[in-house]
């Protein structure tokens, strides 16, 4: 069937190349976009007419709560009558709302710009947070001003608002502003560029392809995607709306007449075989005489290092998505080939969009996880402090990778879980651990990521407003011990109960498991398999945590139980899952020399056997401080290729253009980055006279 080439065509250049293709749809094409239209109408991705009609009159409101706010400050600080009279503040949005890609239930984005007189830190986040506070229709009032891009977060007549704020330097704000005039950058501080950047990026990015509509509907679908496969969360290093946003608009741009289906198909053929870190660019990266830093790897040896440039049309030019590490490059990139392979097969008629959106199985992926329990005194505070412990996941990710030199990955998991069941507030993120595929395995190898733990439990407490009751505690856990309340419906799938006596002499296993003395190869190659195996210790391990100087150890969740001694025993081998929710729990001693509830995979340590395993190692559960070796700076390459080790012809030609500023062609052909790092040599830990 040939290409519909005569209506809705753009023979226009999009971008900085030219396209990869000019073909428009077939009629097969346009069926299997109905059928991708009507399968998001159905998911629920479009709110109804209700719903806008209240987040407009929620914008107006806001709205009008800034102006009296602004006309207030003027009067306040001895300016006259006209002045006050004059004085204004306006309500712009940005993000998926500006973007005409919002759902129902969506966070509302929104920036305040105010006059050169009102200032961020206290107009903004003292008064206006006050009168805000007072108001019945707003709840959850949560202001975070030491963020990268300060803001205040609440929810207005159950809505919830993201409110920035800008004071540009103009003694009264017109109610036409135009956000895209380049002046408005003079004379204001750089997290007022960057508040403003937020609606500048979603300007550009819809003047930049060739149709808004076909945009809007991929990047509807892809958004959807990421969040049912796990890797929508910009915060722990995967994509965030503006970064999809950028991906989809250039693959518009590199195939300008295709329609939804077209382009859901190509955005993954065409990131599947992407080289990055080649970078993304919607258009030529805008050079201002302004003084603002932008993205530019050849003079700041930072931009070297990031793995997935994605930068934003607008000046400064930033890469989006500098919390990608290698680890979460690593998942997004095998999830990229998922949806590479199930568009295929719908091309084919092999499949349906349904088989995309498949959710993605966190917790069938790895063997290994650490479980990080966030707790505190109330609902309201933990609110503020899983907010913080969930952006510092990033941290501990990057650690892990130093400090074991990639050979450890990890996949942090971005949804968070709540255990209803305990008195006190909590909730509890995941991370998945395990060998790096492919490395060979030397005997006696280890890794020992207590440090790396004790590090990174410093980091989290040193939050500005911690309180003594926010707690945090990162232990180990295998598959089958993953607690109950993590499940959609409360329970897992559930395995033959015995007696623990009958479970000793006649250990069952769930299929593909092996235990007894007789199989050690078969376990071996099991837990080379797997990436990652666990040896648990004979006996259960005491663990407290450590905290900053001058805050007392905090202690463990409760809910405890005592492990009997035949329990213990099948801690140490391939155990079927126990009947507890939590891995067991035993009594601590804390340095008070108080009794208090740990678990008892609590981790300390993690060390890798000569079977390729990992060891979960305690000492008492104290995080001892760590002895560091810096040695001299080696250069790393940062490159991944695709699956398939070469482009497809037609596509290799148009992506390598983009390889530029910074990007350097090694002896194999190969575009990549040169990154300088001084990797970081952990000594293995002394305790009691033992070297781990």
């Amino acid at each position: 069937m040939g290409s519909s080439e005569g209506v809705g065509t753009s023979s226009k250049q999009y971008g900085i190349t030219k396209p990869i293709s000019m073909a428009g749809p077939t009629v097969y094409d346009l069926q299997r976009t109905l059928e991708l239209e009507k399968f998001l109408a159905v998911s629920g991705l479009y709110e109804n007419n209700e719903e806008a009609a209240k987040r407009e009159e929620v914008l107006y409101r806001l709205g009008q709560i800034v102006k009296h706010w602004v006309k207030q400050l003027t009067r306040l600080k001895g300016y006259t009558d006209q002045m006050v009279e004059d004085a204004n503040a306006i309500i712009m949005t940005f993000g998926s709302y500006r973007l005409g890609v919002h759902g129902p239930g969506a966070d509302l984005d929104t920036i305040c710009i105010g006059p050169s007189y009102v200032n961020r830190e206290e107009d903004f986040f003292y008064t206006l947070h006050d009168i805000l506070a007072n108001m019945e229709e707003v709840s959850e009032l949560q202001p975070i001003p030491d963020a990268h891009v300060p803001v205040m977060k609440f929810k207005f007549d159950g809505i919830s608002i993201d409110l920035l704020y800008a004071s540009i330097s103009r003694l009264i704000v017109p109610e036409d502003l135009v956000i895209s005039d380049i002046t408005l950058l003079h004379n204001v501080d750089e997290p007022t560029v960057r508040s403003l950047n937020g609606c500048r990026v979603a300007d550009q990015i819809l003047k930049l392809v060739p149709n808004v509509e076909h945009f809007r509907t991929t990047l509807r679908c892809l958004k959807f995607w990421a969040k049912r496969r796990g890797i929508y969360s910009n915060v722990t290093g995967f994509l965030g709306g503006v970064n999809l946003a950028l991906l989809v608009a250039r693959v518009c741009q590199l195939y300008p007449n295709a329609v939804p289906s077209m382009l859901v198909s190509r955005f993954f053929r065409v990131y599947t075989q992407w080289r990055w870190p080649t970078p993304v660019m919607l258009c030529p990266i805008e050079e201002n005489q302004l003084g603002f830093s932008f993205w530019h790897p050849r003079k700041n040896p930072r931009d070297r290092s990031h793995l997935m440039p994605i930068i934003t049309p607008a000046y400064p030019c930033m890469n989006s998505s500098y919390n990608v590490s290698t680890s979460t490059l690593r998942v997004m990139m095998e999830q990229f080939q998922f949806g590479n392979k199930i568009c295929g097969d719908v091309e084919l008629n092999k499949g349906c969009w349904e088989d995309l959106f498949e959710p993605y199985s966190f917790f069938e992926s790895y063997t290994n996880y650490l479980q990080v329990d966030v707790v505190a005194a109330d609902v309201d505070d933990l609110r503020n402090w899983k907010g913080w412990v969930g952006s510092r996941l990033r941290q501990l990710t990057l650690m892990i990778e130093r400090d074991t030199f990639g050979k450890l990955q990890c996949h942090p998991y971005h949804h968070e879980y709540m255990d209803t069941s305990r008195q006190s507030a909590h909730c509890a993120f995941f991370v998945g651990l395990q060998r790096k595929k492919g490395e060979v395995v030397q005997e006696g190898q280890q890794f020992d990521i207590r440090g790396t733990i004790d590090e990174f439990l410093h980091a989290v407490n040193m939050y500005m407003f911690w309180k003594p009751e926010m707690e945090i505690f990162v232990s180990h856990v295998r598959r089958r011990q993953i607690p109950c309340y993590v499940f959609p419906d409360g329970y897992k799938r559930l395995r033959s109960s015995r007696p623990t006596s009958t479970r000793e002499n006649h250990k069952s296993f769930p299929k593909n498991e092996v235990s007894g003395t007789d199989n050690v190869e078969r376990i071996r190659k099991r837990k080379n398999n797997d990436g990652l195996g666990v040896r648990e210790d004979a006996t259960l391990k005491k663990q407290c945590s450590t905290l900053p100087e001058g805050r007392g150890a905090s202690s463990s969740v409760s809910d405890s139980q005592q492990l009997s001694s035949s329990e213990q025993e099948l801690g140490r081998t391939e155990s079927p899952e126990p009947a507890s929710n939590s891995s067991g729990f035993a009594s601590v001693t804390s340095d008070s020399g108080s009794s208090e509830d740990i678990g008892a995979d609590s981790m300390a340590g993690c060390a890798e056997d000569n079977t390729g395993g990992v060891d979960m190692m305690n000492n008492n559960g104290r995080f001892e401080s760590s002895t560091y070796e810096n040695v001299s700076g080696t250069l790393v390459k940062n490159r991944l290729t695709s699956s398939e080790g070469v482009f497809q012809h037609e596509l290799q030609v148009q992506l390598q253009q983009n390889a530029m500023l910074g990007m350097v062609l090694d002896s194999t052909g190969n575009v990549h980055s040169e990154v300088v790092q001084e990797p970081v040599i952990r000594h293995a830990l002394m305790f009691n006279n033992h070297r781990f």
